[in-house]
């Protein structure tokens, strides 16, 4: 047996033969197909995957629903430096909480999802998008935020588990918010009506004759 699979020519033969029972079993078991006829069929890809980062932004405006506010954080972190943020301004030339630019080099990112992970306000996330072939070197492997701008729905649609969590605690920090916002204003008008009530209880001085 051992002088059997020292002879040439017979790991080819087991080759062909692990072929060969593929190929006629895939017609009474397509799970035998190793291959698809890509691009015409595609892969169902698992949740986990992940390529490049996009932004997520709510509701249907791509530009206002960002949930961005150009901290920058994720710029700071990138390894590679793929990433470029330049913050908006308004019209008094103040920072304002949304970046005028959000750019991401496809060439230069790893796909490392640092990013994804030390943003604090899950504005930016990993996509399972593998087509950004281009033939350019410069300006083509460059994404702009309207480029890299897609829909929480789009998130759903790929990572719908993490994407639900992701929602919910959204959800819990604006509630949070939401309550201690009330609190401090049910606070300002106790006080207030104290301060009222102070005043009004207090005598007036008697008026010199």
């Amino acid at each position: 047996m051992r002088k059997l699979k020292q002879l040439p020519g017979v790991g080819l033969l087991k080759g062909m033969l692990v072929t060969g029972r593929n190929f006629f079993g895939s017609y009474r078991n397509p799970r035998r197909l190793v291959t698809v006829s890509y691009p015409e069929q595609r892969l169902l890809l698992p949740e986990s995957s992940r390529n490049f980062p996009f932004l997520v932004y709510d509701g249907n405006d791509s530009v206002e629903g960002l949930r961005c506010v150009a901290c920058k954080t994720c710029e700071r972190e990138c390894p590679s430096g793929a990433i470029r943020i330049v913050q908006a301004r308004d019209e008094n030339g103040r920072p304002a909480k949304h970046p005028e630019r959000f750019e991401i080099g496809i060439d230069a990112c790893m796909g490392c999802q640092i990013c994804a992970e030390v943003c604090p306000f899950d504005a930016i996330k990993m996509d399972s998008d593998y087509e950004h072939a281009a033939t350019g070197r410069t300006r083509p492997m460059v994404h702009n935020k309207l480029r890299l701008a897609k829909s929480n729905t789009y998130y759903h649609r790929i990572k719908p588990r993490e994407a639900a969590e992701v929602d919910a605690r959204l959800e819990m920090e604006r509630f949070r918010k939401e309550e201690a916002r009330r609190k401090r204003e049910e606070a300002a008008r106790m006080k207030k009506e104290a301060a009222a009530k102070a005043a009004a209880a207090k005598p007036e001085a008697p008026e010199n004759s």
